[in-house]
């Protein structure tokens, strides 16, 4: 190959990448809905875990606005999937009411989420669940610190905690395993109600030194360094 070839071959390659050219690919362009509405789900969640309530609202509203275009009822339902998994992950157990209102024209793998969600998933419909949450959908007390570490994404993991906690398998471990997660991403929303949750326990069990410290570090994070 001369020089000449390879830079000839080289450059609109280089230009695809570089300037993501409609014209480099066979494929059809992306619709814009899908472009919008994944942008806005991505900045929701990312601000709902900073505890940017505002903006996860504006966002998650964008996203469920965008997914409505398509008249897909099972669309939409994935974006309030995606809230609810977070609300989860940041220990808030309320119902995903509007997920169950489109539970009828929602996938099995869909409802099989929701019901993970809300703990009442059956074992032995584990396998319809993302790969990364199938172990700690039928984790017992002896195993569900494992199956929690085994999970590499932070936000899997989280959620995974939060349905931990809703089935009673959450203890001092996972919990603790839950805090260093959102700790490590700087997720205030999640941090907070961990920290919370942990000083509670502390509490209870009459370790006064451990709660204090645990209050300590809520502390820090309510002031946001001020």
């Amino acid at each position: 190959m001369t020089p000449t070839t390879q830079h000839l071959l080289w450059r609109p390659w280089g230009l695809c990448l570089a300037l993501a050219l409609a014209a480099c690919s066979s494929k059809p362009p992306v619709p814009d809905w899908q472009m919008n509405a994944h942008g806005a789900a991505q900045k929701a969640v990312q601000a709902y875990l900073a505890g940017e309530t505002r903006v996860a609202t504006l966002e998650f509203a964008r996203a469920r606005q965008e997914t409505a275009r398509t008249g897909q009822p099972g669309l939409l339902a994935q974006v309030h999937l995606l809230e609810c998994a977070a609300q989860v992950a940041s220990l808030e157990m309320k119902p995903c009411s509007a997920f169950e209102a489109l539970r009828l024209d929602a996938s099995a793998a869909q409802v099989a989420y929701a019901d993970y969600l809300a703990g009442t998933l059956p074992a032995s419909a584990a396998a319809l669940l993302p790969q990364s949450q199938q172990a700690v959908a039928t984790a017992t007390d002896a195993n569900a610190a494992t199956a929690l570490a085994a999970i590499s994404d932070p936000m899997s993991r989280l959620v995974a905690a939060g349905v931990l906690l809703r089935t009673g398998h959450a203890h001092p471990q996972t919990m603790q395993l839950a805090t260093d997660t959102a700790s490590a991403q700087g997720w205030r929303r999640p941090l907070l109600a961990w920290l919370l949750l942990q000083a509670q326990r502390a509490e209870q069990a009459g370790q006064s030194d451990a709660a204090a410290q645990l209050r300590r570090r809520i502390a820090v994070v309510e002031q946001g360094g001020g």
